[in-house]
């Protein structure tokens, strides 16, 4: 067991250094109508054996385990983890350590938070990339009201319906309450945004692309940024699968004026959604409007090189009022994971294994026309491409269910003009085998 609950001891010794008589004098501050009246609802205690067997018993009791092959990606991705990443993350000194609230105290976590910046920065192909975010959507929601702080008066912004659905609506959780305007971007028969007419939706401060976008779709963000910036507004440049930018030209080196997203591809599992890892960093002139904190290096009075917060414009280190963002930062732990990944694989490591994602979903893209079905987007894609079969595909895709194999999403519930059209991902993990598999099934 990794962690133990405290002895009756230490409890009586904790309450008496507070001068506490007990747990419910501890909590007398909390109004009655607000504190459970009636017992926990417990089962009896268990030995470690037996809770261990109680575990594995729910875990086999779940529709998807790890001998589950699963073609969903849609913003979160199953990669082969390094056993160095999970060596080194695991640490206790890393494992326990949250946010450096004391800097001069944290040189390890600042140090770490430092090469997560460089590193990340070097990837996204930016100036300076902060300390992470919560998240890839609420970073996008960051990024806008960033772009809206840059164009002072502007109250509008645009963002393409590519982008994935739950990050467009966290954007408008953000966004509509504070009275900003979103327009929304169509997309085009190659599964890109549709920028014509740009112009016509009025004074912009920023326009959101994501890419690879959530139909695996990688936007022309060269002629993109062009377009954006002779329509004075910004390029935010968002996405889910940081790991293309092994294979495609990144957003930065594309124009890109912020660039965000979500790590969670670099080490991260996915549990159930999270803790996930929010990427975040823009172009120098705009450093100051970034939410969240910068660790840099610098020298002490002896000249030994040493790490502090350069820049920590949030809630906890100035006044509320005056913070560029009230929620913005991210476990220490995650950015460190992303890190140790991104060194563990290299550049070299990161091509080789993009290149590995995209000729696997090649070799699935042709295996699936080849038994009849369509391409929906003409584009060229990353990892995950949407396809339109010529019968009904849920009794092929519950046959694939029986045999271990979660073949695509089902795009309705997100874009009903896309009902009846699957969402295929593809990485590293899916093999030669399973694919050939799903396509025997579909031309059954």
């Amino acid at each position: 067991m990794r962690y133990l609950p405290h002895t009756p001891e230490e409890i009586d010794a904790m309450l008496a250094t507070v001068g506490a008589a007990g747990l419910d004098e501890l909590f007398a501050s909390v109004p009655t109508d607000c504190r459970m009246a009636r017992p926990w609802d417990l089962p009896a205690p268990r030995s470690e054996w037996e809770l261990n067997d109680h575990l594995r018993a729910l875990a086999a009791s779940m529709g998807v385990d790890e001998q589950t092959a699963v073609l969903v990606g849609a913003g979160s991705y199953h990669h082969h983890v390094p056993e160095t990443v999970r060596a080194l993350a695991g640490r206790s000194e890393f494992l326990t350590s949250y946010t450096p609230y004391q800097p001069e105290m944290a040189q390890g976590t600042l140090q770490a938070i430092f090469e997560y910046q460089t590193l990340t920065a070097r990837l996204l192909g930016v100036d300076v990339v902060n300390a992470s975010m919560y998240d890839g959507a609420s970073a996008l929601a960051e990024a806008l009201l960033m772009a809206l702080r840059i164009a002072k008066k502007k109250r509008r912004v645009a963002v393409a319906k590519a982008i994935h659905p739950h990050y467009r609506a966290v954007v408008r959780a953000y966004l509509q309450p504070a009275g900003f305007e979103i327009v929304e971007l169509d997309t085009l028969a190659s599964g890109r945004t549709d920028l014509d007419g740009l112009a016509a939706h009025g004074d912009l401060a920023a326009v959101a692309l994501q890419s690879p976008n959530f139909f695996g779709v990688i936007e022309d963000l060269d002629s993109a940024a062009t377009t954006i910036h002779q329509a004075d507004a910004l390029l935010v440049a968002a996405f889910t699968e940081p790991l293309a930018y092994g294979l495609f030209k990144n957003p930065g080196a594309c124009g890109a004026d912020i660039v965000c997203g979500e790590g969670q591809s670099f080490g991260l599992s996915r549990s159930f959604g999270g803790p996930y890892l929010g990427m975040f960093g823009c172009k120098a002139p705009f450093t100051r409007n970034l939410p969240g904190r910068l660790v840099g290096e610098t020298k002490d009075a002896e000249g030994r090189r040493g790490y502090v917060l350069t820049l920590a414009t949030r809630e906890q280190h100035i006044r509320r009022e005056k913070a560029t963002s009230n929620i913005c930062s991210n476990q220490g732990l995650c950015a460190l994971t992303a890190a140790i990944y991104m060194a563990s694989l290299g550049g070299t490591g990161l091509r080789q294994l993009a290149r590995l994602n995209y000729d696997r979903a090649e070799y699935l893209k042709g295996l699936l026309v080849r038994a009849g079905a369509r391409i929906v987007f003409a584009g060229p894609t990353f990892n995950e491409f949407v396809v339109e079969f010529a019968a009904d595909f849920r009794p092929a895709r519950e046959r694939l269910l029986a045999k271990n194999i979660v073949a695509g999403l089902e795009l309705g519930a997100l874009y009903p003009e896309l009902a009846g059209r699957y969402l295929f991902c593809v990485t590293e993990t899916i093999d030669k085998k399973t694919m050939d598999i799903i396509a025997a099934e579909v031309a059954a």
